[in-house]
């Protein structure tokens, strides 16, 4: 039996305030997490919310299928740039932090990522868009500490 996470991210603005959406299904028994942001990117958020999913996780070696509206992190992982990424040192890449913090993730599992049309007719996608948009728009954001240090350094 694979364990089955759909994710999805938000942001109002690009950057601006972002959350993120993630529902973990396991024998009939489903889990959901949500955060909000205070200043992000919508690629910070989609990414996040995948390791937020990976990072409830209490045991190692899952079979996971992983659905996303992300081309960004489906290809990324899917056509194996980020993995080319990782040996240049993610050098002059954007969301290195996340990255590594998803491959370290990544590796403790058997993982495939699918993508799925975004605002369509799937409806976990639909619950994790939701789960995000509220979360952004919540009054009790997070900071995204590595986003802000690296946007207000410029």
């Amino acid at each position: 039996m694979s364990l089955i996470i759909y994710t999805d991210g938000a942001s109002r603005g690009n950057p601006g305030r972002g959350g993120y959406g993630a529902i973990l299904q396991w024998g009939g028994k489903e889990k959901e997490l949500s955060a909000g942001y205070k200043l992000t990117t919508n690629n910070r958020m989609e990414l996040l919310a995948v390791i937020k999913a990976l990072e409830a996780l209490t045991r190692e070696g899952l079979d996971i299928q992983i659905f996303t509206d992300s081309e960004y992190v489906v290809n990324a992982v899917e056509k194996g740039w980020v993995f080319g990424w990782e040996k240049k040192n993610f050098a002059g890449k954007k969301n290195a932090d996340l990255w590594q913090r998803f491959l370290r993730l990544y590796r403790k599992h058997r993982i495939r990522i699918n993508w799925v049309k975004g605002h369509a007719s799937n409806a976990m996608n639909n619950r994790c868009d939701m789960l995000a948009t509220r979360a952004a728009d919540s009054g009790n954001l997070l900071t995204d500490e590595v986003y802000e240090a690296e946007y207000y350094a410029q």
